[in-house]
């Protein structure tokens, strides 16, 4: 749900600040990761840390890290092996 209201601001979120720094799904498998990689541009999504993809969250996390326009972040994670 979105909070809308007179307290809440419109400031653009920024996964670096305090608070929620982003969700992660459960892609299942490496090649789903990759899949939603690819299509993830046509919709708006960056893919971060590309130069460390698809590990940037170590050498045992098959994981791509998306950032929307919005600033929003999502983790696309792959079953381990």
């Amino acid at each position: 749900m979105l909070e809308a209201g007179p307290d809440v601001t419109d400031a653009q979120h920024d996964r670096l600040r305090p608070g929620l720094n982003h969700v992660a799904f459960f892609a299942e498998t490496r090649s789903e990761v990759d899949a939603l990689v690819l299509d993830a541009a046509s919709h708006g999504w960056t893919l971060l840390f590309p130069d460390r993809n698809p590990f940037a969250g170590g050498p045992d996390n098959y994981a791509a890290y998306l950032e929307d326009t919005g600033g929003f972040e999502v983790e696309l994670v792959a079953e381990a092996g």
